[in-house]
């Protein structure tokens, strides 16, 4: 799929489907951030307001991942600690999940801890092979998904087309491809309009927009598409890691891994052995 898309394209795209208005926090957050010296305390306060979004970032803040020794409870530090493009990214996040119905929340349970667990295995693969991108891997794992609860909320029977799209992927048929042989649509398109129409960095929407093209995106050696190739082999592996094929397909095995996954390793530089080591260390830090 081109970077670009028509507004034809996009309409087609989204026939019948409602991209969620970007709420006026994150319209606020974002104007903020923009500015020559973002003032973290204006964020901070902003946040305040929001006692979901409050409560998000500081248990973001006090995961394992971030190694604290002690809990913080203050929303001023956890936002001085954690910098204004991360804070973006998790509410970002929160905000496509306070659009839903909360029928359409308890239907996607699975769907919502599943996204939080890939974006916090993206952050720590990024920082263990030295990605200069970490804050754009955590938003891309936190909203490479973000098309699925839009199509389930237009197609009732959604979960079960993308499970068998899980079921049928392989070298010669992606997982979009079934989502649009039933629904001439799929969630990576869904999510791509999302995430411009939010104004999500470029690179992290051509990466939602590829994510399952990464067979396409990395049998090509060139040295085009860095950014691109950066930010889905971290994915790809987290998604591995955290079993996406099993908690959103329902599948035993991933076949998107098999397929791709040795092109992946390949990329970053990874042994099979190293990768083990790594997916291991990462769900014993309760990513999993």
């Amino acid at each position: 799929m081109s970077q670009e898309l028509t507004a034809e394209q996009i309409q087609q795209a989204l026939q019948g489907i409602s991209v969620p208005p970007q709420p006026q926090i994150m319209v606020d957050l974002q104007f903020e951030q923009y500015m020559p010296d973002p003032d973290l305390e204006t964020i901070a306060k902003l946040i305040s307001q929001d006692p979901g979004l409050s409560g998000a970032l500081l248990k973001l803040v006090n995961s394992p991942y971030y190694g604290l020794t002690n809990k913080i409870a203050s929303i001023q530090r956890a936002v001085n600690l954690l910098g204004s493009r991360s804070i973006i990214n998790l509410i970002n996040a929160q905000s496509i999940k306070g659009e839903m119905s909360d029928d359409t929340i308890v239907t996607l349970n699975r769907f919502w801890d599943t996204a939080q667990d890939v974006a916090m295995t993206c952050l720590t693969l990024a920082k263990r092979i030295g990605s200069q991108a970490v804050d754009e891997a955590y938003a891309l794992g936190l909203f490479h998904d973000c098309g699925v609860p839009l199509m389930h909320k237009r197609f009732p029977d959604y979960m079960h087309t993308l499970e068998q799209a899980y079921a049928e992927a392989g070298p010669d048929k992606r997982v979009v491809d079934t989502e649009n042989r039933t629904f001439n649509t799929n969630h990576a398109v869904v999510g791509y309009y999302t995430a411009k129409s939010w104004r999500l960095p470029e690179h992290v929407s051509a990466a939602i927009a590829n994510h399952h093209n990464a067979l396409a995106v990395f049998s090509d050696d060139s040295a085009r598409n860095t950014q691109l190739k950066n930010l889905l082999a971290i994915l790809k592996m987290a998604e591995h890691i955290c079993s996406s094929y099993r908690v959103l397909g329902n599948q035993s095995v991933d076949h998107e891994w098999n397929t791709v996954g040795h092109l992946v390793l390949d990329y970053v530089g990874l042994s099979e052995y190293d990768f083990e080591n790594l997916k291991q260390t990462i769900r014993e830090m309760g990513a999993h």
